[in-house]
């Protein structure tokens, strides 16, 4: 399964109320940071299929999550479990850290 697009409309139904864990990437499509982790991601997507989601949030489209969760820089990765937040992660990072990132926290 690949990323998922979230809106502020959807973010409480996709992230908050998930069985499942969910990385949310909060992003825009002027970052090239952002533009740098999006393929390891859609890979870790596919990898953790029925495991995690990984969802991603437009900031420009998109800024009342993102406002809510105290972002100010991106790429922002954030880390939800049972409708909490168990870890965050600010920057861009190789897919090896990402993956252990998400193991660590779930």
């Amino acid at each position: 399964m690949a990323t998922q697009p979230v809106t502020d409309a959807t973010f409480d139904s996709e992230v908050r109320q998930s069985d499942l864990p969910v990385v949310v990437d909060f992003w825009a499509e002027w970052c090239g940071p952002c533009r740098q982790i999006g393929p390891a991601l859609e890979e870790l997507a596919a990898e953790y299929d029925g495991k995690v989601k990984i969802v991603k949030v437009n900031v420009d489209e998109n800024p009342q999550s993102p406002s809510q969760l105290g972002v100010r820089g991106i790429p922002a990765l954030f880390l939800f479990k049972d409708g909490e937040v168990v870890s965050n992660k600010i920057g861009a990072a190789p897919k090896a850290a990402l993956k252990n990132w998400i193991d660590s926290a779930i």
